[in-house]
């Protein structure tokens, strides 16, 4: 962990990987070029020719010809991994060992025993390691948590949470081993339903494939990873969540995830990764009370400007290793199960971050609930 501020220079960034992912991340770097905090030093990218038209494209000062190149330049300070997940591992763990800060998009290892190594490998190192995804960051998500803990609904008895689309095409590693809907899709809901209710001890999962062939790239290719997940997680004393996920969801209409407790409930609207706002039940209001967005500014690339931040400020993230290993192993696990049939333990855990209490939440902006007689309401 880095203790001294950097409250003046740039933040050199190294970007590992030039395609989609880089690409959603532009508009987070350039802004943060723009306000003196950072700045895209380099570049490098698999496929010939695409780190050079990134470069060309957002303003990189060089085009490197591969990650060594790019972790062997004293400017790059951070460097950010937007490769396919086979690579995430391998590449954290090299930039860690060399003494650079590492933002890793989701997940942070394909096995275990990789995430376990990356974890202890941010321990021992003088950078700093954040993980995607950043659904903890949302202010809608710290809202939600501190309704959970200062009792506005209650003791939570149960959770569900539901996030799926029709799949991508334009990339066959999200269908191939160490791809699949629960690493690109579920990860979101699994840090959101952990980071509010904390460590899980059990998964259960059904996990199958319903499209066995799909059309990447204009051309076909067998599907073998999940595009169907239905999983379980038991967090002790009898309080379970309930997780659907798959590339087999061609919308939604419902909220993204609800937490019940014996005196409410309490829902997210929108994405966990996008936030529209939350919904609140509470018995003795009887009726549903609907809250804007606090933060329509947050995007699910917010966690690259908090990353720099702390690195400028000296400060531990509050998106931590310890809590993406958790979640790496709970989809493991999760696959696991479903092969096997039968609910796995887990050995993970982690500390959840607890944001304090809010001195003043928003009034919602409409009450309605249309259950309710007439008179009820006079």
């Amino acid at each position: 962990m880095m203790e001294e501020s950097r409250d003046r220079e740039p933040v050199g960034l190294g970007i590992a990987g030039c395609g989609s992912v880089a690409r959603a991340y532009s508009a987070a770097i350039r802004g943060l070029q723009a306000e003196g905090k950072a700045r895209a030093v380099a570049c490098c990218d698999a496929l010939p020719g695409r780190a050079e038209e990134y470069a060309a494209q957002y303003g990189v000062l060089r085009a490197v010809a591969d990650f060594q190149a790019l972790l062997a330049l004293d400017d790059v300070e951070a460097v950010l991994i937007f490769t396919p997940n086979k690579h995430h591992f391998p590449m954290a763990s090299a930039a860690l060992a060399a003494g650079k800060h590492v933002m890793v998009e989701k997940p942070m290892a394909t096995t275990i025993a990789d995430a376990r190594e990356l974890a202890q490998l941010a321990r021992a190192s003088r950078g700093l390691l954040v993980c995607a995804p950043f659904v903890i960051l949302s202010r809608t998500f710290q809202i939600i948590s501190q309704r959970i803990a200062r009792g506005d609904i209650g003791e939570v008895y149960a959770a569900r949470a539901l996030y799926g689309w029709a799949g991508p095409d334009w990339a066959e590693w999200f269908y191939q081993p160490g791809g699949g809907a629960l690493f690109d899709l579920g990860v979101y809901d699994i840090t959101a339903l952990t980071g509010l209710l904390g460590p899980a001890k059990r998964v259960t999962a059904m996990t199958g494939i319903c499209v066995p062939e799909r059309i990447v790239r204009g051309r076909p290719m067998k599907v073998e990873a999940p595009d169907s997940i239905h999983l379980i997680l038991d967090f002790g004393d009898s309080l379970f969540a309930s997780l659907v996920t798959g590339f087999t969801i061609q919308r939604q209409r419902c909220a993204a995830l609800e937490i019940y407790g014996e005196e409410g409930v309490v829902q997210v609207l929108g994405h966990t990764w996008a936030p529209n706002g939350y919904e609140l039940w509470q018995n003795s209001a009887g009726c549903w009370q609907v809250f804007d967005e606090t933060q329509p500014g947050y995007r699910w690339t917010d966690g690259l400007e908090h990353m720099i931040e702390c690195i400028r400020g000296g400060d531990k993230p509050v998106v931590t290793p310890e809590h993406a290993l958790h979640v790496t192993e709970i989809m493991i696990r999760a696959l696991e199960s479903g092969e096997a049939g039968r609910a796995l333990d887990l050995e993970t855990t982690f500390e959840p971050v607890y944001f304090g209490e809010q001195k003043r939440l928003r009034p919602p902006h409409r009450i309605h609930d249309p259950t309710r007689r007439q008179e009820d309401e006079l």
